[in-house]
């Protein structure tokens, strides 16, 4: 994908495709069998709501998307890199209002300035209970972000196209709460690794992208 303006014409044909969900997520999920253990939970619990946002935006003319890095606190996933995002409030009336309000907070662009394409496919995340809705945006200028200092340690910028790229999707050994020692798909965009729910998102806007016939 050589400019902006080419993701932006190739726009349309995006939002004609079927989502491959989660036959496309389960390529980097961590555990295995992983739609069956969250089936499983889900069944015995009720699970907290939340959206995370992947917002494509020019920068140099050339399309990249902004990731963040949790501040390290006791939460399960602080410290991790995600999109931006958070919990739904009473007052959003749909999940699309949270991704936005939530990017708007955490990294300080203006919901007016993220355009909505489309929902992606909805995840849950068994260790902190949490079923998760992706959208996908885009924003028509070069962004400069203000990192809700609580909650972000670091904005990360990466290119489209290295999300593309075959060669950074890749394997390493971690150890969480809740598995030691364990081999798992990841993303590698340079020294940024990208693994978990965040990677199986990924995943599906990844294959959506190919399918597009982007490049």
């Amino acid at each position: 994908m050589t400019s902006f303006d080419d993701f932006l014409n190739q726009l349309s044909k995006l939002k004609k495709l079927q989502l491959p969900g989660i036959e496309s997520q389960l390529k980097m999920a961590a555990v295995q069998r992983l739609d069956e253990m969250q089936r499983i939970t889900l069944e015995d619990r009720t699970p907290k709501e939340a959206s995370v946002m992947m917002l494509i935006y020019p920068k140099g003319d050339i399309p990249h998307f902004v990731l963040i890095e949790r501040t390290a606190s006791t939460g399960k996933h602080s410290g991790q890199i995600a999109f931006p995002g958070g919990r739904k409030e009473r007052s959003d009336h749909d999940h699309s209002v949270t991704a936005l309000r939530e990017t708007e907070e955490e990294i300080g662009i203006d919901r007016n300035d993220q355009h909505l394409i489309m929902p992606l496919t909805s995840i849950y995340i068994p260790p902190s209970n949490y079923m998760v809705y992706p959208y996908l945006a885009f924003a028509k200028a070069e962004l400069k972000f203000t990192p809700q200092i609580s909650e972000v340690k670091s904005v990360i910028e990466i290119k489209l196209s290295e999300l593309l790229n075959h060669k950074n999707q890749k394997r390493t050994v971690l150890s969480t709460s809740y598995m030691k020692e364990v081999s798992v798909p990841c993303f590698y965009f340079g020294e940024v690794m990208v693994w978990g729910a965040t990677a199986m998102m990924l995943q599906e806007i990844k294959d959506v992208f190919i399918a597009a016939e982007f490049e």
